[in-house]
């Protein structure tokens, strides 16, 4: 341990403070209204009473929220109010920095402490008097401001490279999705306008008594497919995959795919979601999906890249029956207008769109790989605060 440090307990360096009473003319803070691991108030100040009981707080506390649903909760509040009963008002005693326990609340040894301590199937908590004996080193004064110092520092920069990461990550989707519309919009020579119906078959599932419930699900035999298993790149989930017995699946009789297949959405938060059933050449769909079966005037990759794009999307709007319960019905999507090339012309630009799709994906996968390293390296940075070796 370095030099100066003191081994002492959370117990023994703040104390939890349960002014506990109906606050009628001071701000409420919920946990809601604390942002997870940066510990910024997203409520207002003005004067909130709530029906039940709470606890009073001062800037001398730190809040920390024990639900564990809301992980790593911990705010500094600037002014007096009043919070929920699962927020836990610690006050420092005089040697110890509020934001330095902050930071101590946010590091991830005592996080994965803290949720040991947790008990509750359905929402867990924290037991606070289990976290008021965990060992606590305390550093001089001093020294945990220098730490404290560093730790903002370096947050502030973290944070601006992961605002930066995640824009540029937001415009290399905005760059593909507006080349995907410019194809569908600005037609060249030679095109001509369709329906779906004109060009697909449809498939609707079998809803009949013969429909699987999760009763008659296994853990390895014939795909059972739905909404939840399309993947963000158009294809369907190696890892996570209903399946259904082959008997099971030859009882059915529609809803069943066939390579070049694909899938698509009509109901649910989900719908117009699309995929090609790759990697699959055999399985069933759940009702809540409709299979397309282009014909042989259709390239398949050019009907998914239609119907995904902002003009694909777009017709959704027309046919939706604005039910509380978006919905679609095949017949519905069998009216969509395709704009429509010769085979050829559809070929070439399917290799376009997919060259283009493929190199967004590699920026992508680079914009990723850069905030979990921001966020390792925040995680490095805390774990050597507290170890002493920042």
């Amino acid at each position: 341990m370095k030099k100066g440090w003191q081994v002492t307990s959370l117990g023994e360096v703040c104390v939890v403070e349960k002014n506990q009473g109906i606050y009628r003319n001071l701000p409420y803070v919920g946990l809601e209204q604390i942002e997870p691991n940066t510990g910024r108030f997203v409520g207002s100040t003005q004067p909130l009473s709530v029906r039940s009981s709470t606890f009073r707080f001062s800037p001398e506390h730190v809040l920390y929220g024990r639900l564990r649903p809301y992980l790593n909760k911990v705010m500094l509040p600037d002014f007096v109010g009043h919070c929920s009963t699962e927020i836990f008002p610690l006050k420092p005693r005089p040697d110890l920095s509020r934001q330095f326990l902050q930071y101590w609340f946010l590091r991830d040894a005592t996080v994965q402490q803290i949720d040991a301590t947790s008990t509750g199937a359905r929402m867990p908590r924290a037991n606070m008097n289990a976290v008021l004996e965990f060992e606590f080193l305390l550093p001089p004064l001093p020294e945990q401001k220098r730490i404290v110092g560093i730790l903002d520092e370096a947050f502030e920069g973290i944070a601006t490279a992961k605002t930066s990461a995640e824009k540029n990550l937001q415009n290399a989707r905005a760059l593909f999705e507006s080349h995907l519309q410019s194809v569908f919009t600005q037609r060249g020579a030679g095109w001509s306008e369709t329906t779906l119906g004109r060009v697909c078959d449809f498939e609707n599932g079998d809803r009949g008594k013969n429909y699987p419930n999760r009763g008659e699900y296994v853990e390895a035999g014939v795909p059972w497919i739905n909404t939840g298993h399309i993947l963000p790149d158009g294809t369907l989930s190696r890892t996570e995959m209903n399946f259904i017995t082959r008997e099971k699946y030859e009882s059915l009789r529609s809803g069943k795919i066939q390579a070049g297949d694909l899938v698509y959405c009509l109901r649910g938060a989900t719908l117009g979601k699309t995929a090609l059933v790759d990697p699959y050449t055999i399985g069933a769909v759940a009702s809540s999906l409709v299979i397309l079966r282009p014909r042989d005037s259709l390239d398949r990759s050019f009907l998914y890249y239609f119907l995904t794009s902002p003009s694909g999307r777009g017709l959704i709007k027309l046919y939706d029956n604005g039910a509380a319960q978006p919905n679609l019905g095949a017949k519905s999507v069998t009216k969509y207008k395709i704009p429509l090339p010769d085979l050829g012309e559809q070929h070439k630009v399917v290799h376009q769109l997919s060259a283009l799709a493929a190199e967004i994906q590699s920026l992508e996968s680079i914009y990723h790989q850069k905030l979990a390293a921001l966020d390792a390296l925040k995680k490095s940075l805390l774990h050597q605060a507290f170890t002493g070796n920042l």
